[in-house]
């Protein structure tokens, strides 16, 4: 058992990395937290300095949605901020849709870097240049119908992001929310700083009271005690900075001195190489170029196949806006031939919103919760007696959270007999390990997990399949209503931050693997050590959930152990033990994955608080906890997880004891 003391967690509500403006995930650093969330606790609720950005709106785009009320709206009005027209004719055509519908209105503003913000709207704008203008559309209804405007904006994942709406306050004059210092300047203006940084007058103020936090270093580096990670000796701590001397300049300053940004004028360039990585390419600047060869997508060597290229490639503000726009790009390209839509089928339990989305836009959904092999057949029943015939399928590779893959081969041949779109997201999967394009008609990822690894910025991506037996249609569809309308400032950090991609997979594939071999050798399902004493009941991850469906689509040889990438969830056997576990392991806690430190939820209390029975029916247990492995220390890990399992062994024995004296009394 080890020795040394856990490390100290980030506080309740504090973003996760703790100081990071920007970050896409908060500290729920105990069961009971996460329960009061769901609950709206007061104790909680006061304490969420930010969240999940399709969840928790962030509070700069709260701040400016309240002057453009005041300045728009009438008081009993709400609004969202959306970027464009035409994702705000969405919105409001999503809301005249509902049952009875709900009246909206549109009021565009254009804001200027001046004192005189607002212009006509016939004026010219340059939106993707993210220079000269912002351009909000803001999206007006009564209040009583917010949560039906917010699922909107949760489901797309197209409402503006925080970098937009702190850039837009600037323009205002005014500061980003929590924030008492002077403007930040705006990204045009900026210089890069090349001072050393000792001399930046921002360090002269440091305090040692703020706990220790992930940060995401562009080589790991990890002290051997506390279990935090820390950045290489010759750079300053970030969590060595005060809160209140944080200011957006020194915000701006850490992540562009620690990642080397490209200047903002270079976006469409950061944009090219974002296509490129994720279409299979390495560029000079990516972490061993040279000695990685390319990863090939969508082809084998000599098969006489299209490769996917950049222009396959179509980038979104988070992966949830690529999902919600495949399905759209079905849709419309369904209609264009003059048919019905047909259902979509929803195969394998999904993220939450993916089945919201084919529920809520179009026909509906056909929902296929195990996703194993065990409903291929009723697929295919499905497939052969619906009319008109199915629209899609969508499915995950593997899935969230149960790990599970489904059989593509199968999917790909009932795909081409009915005519449906095949639409498979990669993103706990992702192409390092597994080449899914050969299966797929759309690839669709989250850039905001493992690929970018910081937890500071959001991004999408998808992938039509070259070589597909509805590429043509699909493109052609593309070709006329795709909008690019990822912020300029976002694809800059998400550039930066996928440069070492490669080299993370290998480690986090190494990390789970040594992890969930442990955890396994202690579960229900190993039958070499007798059962008597464990609490672990089992542990989904690929080399034990589906391998042979999951080899289907896996790259060899492997990069780094298994090649099973970093996800994981385990169950126990009382509830009493997963929340031991859970409040025990000495790793951040919150939700998201695919960070570049160890992150865990218990992830059926977040997702499906309001639904834990449904959840339950298809395999999905209240008590499973969710880990995303990180790159820290194999040493570390181990002892993470020896102590959180030693921890759920004593809970267990102390609730059956407790059991069994009330059953006594």
């Amino acid at each position: 058992m080890p020795n040394s003391a856990a490390p100290a967690q980030i506080p309740l509500g504090s973003s996760v990395p703790i100081l990071t403006a920007h970050a896409i995930s908060v500290s729920l650093p105990t069961w009971d937290d996460t329960v009061g969330y769901e609950e709206g606790e007061k104790r909680v609720v006061d304490k969420m300095e930010t969240g999940y950005p399709r969840f928790f709106i962030h509070r700069s785009i709260q701040k400016l949605a309240a002057l453009c009320l005041s300045k728009f709206g009438r008081p009993d009005e709400l609004c969202i901020l959306l970027p464009t027209s035409k994702v705000a004719s969405e919105g409001r055509d999503f809301l005249a849709s509902r049952t009875p519908p709900i009246a909206s209105r549109i009021v565009e503003f254009v804001i200027c870097p001046s004192a005189s913000s607002l212009v006509d709207t016939s004026a010219s704008k340059s939106h993707n240049a993210g220079v000269e203008v912002i351009e909000l559309q803001i999206l007006l209804f009564d209040k009583e119908h917010w949560s039906t405007a917010k699922s909107f904006w949760q489901h797309t994942g197209d409402g503006i992001c925080s970098r937009m709406a702190e850039r837009a306050l600037a323009f205002l004059g005014e500061t980003p929310a929590g924030s008492q210092a002077r403007p930040p300047t705006p990204p045009s203006e900026r210089q890069p700083s090349k001072a050393p940084i000792n001399r930046n007058r921002h360090y002269s103020r440091r305090t040692p009271s703020v706990p220790a936090t992930p940060t995401t270093p562009s080589t790991p580096a990890f002290s051997s005690g506390s279990g935090g990670t820390h950045l290489a000796a010759d750079d300053l701590p970030v969590e060595s900075v005060k809160e209140e001397s944080l200011t957006p300049d020194l915000t701006t300053y850490l992540e562009e001195r620690y990642g080397r940004n490209l200047p903002l004028f270079n976006a469409p360039l950061a944009k090219q190489a974002l296509k490129r990585r994720i279409a299979g390419g390495l560029l000079p600047s990516d972490e061993d170029f040279g000695k990685i060869d390319d990863v090939a997508r969508g082809v084998a060597h000599g098969s006489g196949k299209k490769a996917v290229t950049e222009d396959d490639v179509y980038l979104y503000p988070c992966g949830m806006s690529a999902i919600w726009h495949a399905h759209d790009i079905a849709r419309v390209a369904r209609r264009r031939k003059g048919e019905q839509e047909g259902i979509s089928v929803c195969y394998g339990f999904p993220y939450t919103d993916t089945l919201k989305i084919l529920q809520k836009w179009g026909p509906g959904c056909h929902f296929f919760g195990r996703g194993g092999s065990e409903d291929i057949d009723d697929l295919e029943k499905l497939l052969a007696t619906t009319q008109p015939p199915v629209l899609s399928l969508f499915c995950e590779f593997p899935s969230n959270p149960l790990l599970r893959s489904p059989d593509l081969a199968r999917i790909r041949k009932l795909a081409d007999q009915y005519g449906f779109v095949i639409v498979v997201d990669e993103t706990i999967g992702n192409f390092i390990n597994v080449e899914v394009v050969t299966f797929a008609d759309v690839v669709v990822s989250s850039l905001t997990k493992i690929f970018s690894g910081d937890a500071n910025v959001m991004g999408g991506s998808l992938i039509l399949n070259p070589n597909g037996p509805l590429y043509e249609e699909l493109k052609a569809v593309q070709d006329t209503d795709y909008e690019d309308h990822y912020y300029p400032e976002d694809v800059v950090y998400m550039e930066r931050n996928s440069r070492d991609f490669r080299a993370r997979i290998k480690r986090v594939n190494d990390n789970a693997y040594e992890v969930c071999d442990f955890l396994y050798r202690h579960s229900l399902d190993d039958t070499t050590m007798p059962a008597e004493g464990k609490v672990v009941k089992k542990v989904y991850y690929p080399r034990y959930i589906t391998q042979e469906l999951y080899a289907q689509a896996q790259r060899h040889p492997p990069l780094g152990k298994g090649g099973f990438g970093g996800l994981f969830s385990v169950t126990f056997t009382s509830d009493a033990a997963s929340k031991a576990f859970f409040d025990t392991l000495g790793c951040a806690k919150g939700p998201s994955l695919g960070t570049s430190f160890t992150l865990a939820c218990p992830y059926t209390i977040l997702a499906h608080y309001l639904e834990l029975d449904w959840a339950a029916t298809h395999g999905v247990e209240r008590g499973l906890v969710r880990i995303s492995v990180g790159q820290e220390d194999q040493s570390i890990l181990s002892e993470w997880f020896e102590s959180a399992l030693a921890a759920a062994q004593a809970a267990d024995k102390a609730d059956k004891a407790a059991s069994a004296s009330a059953s006594a009394q």
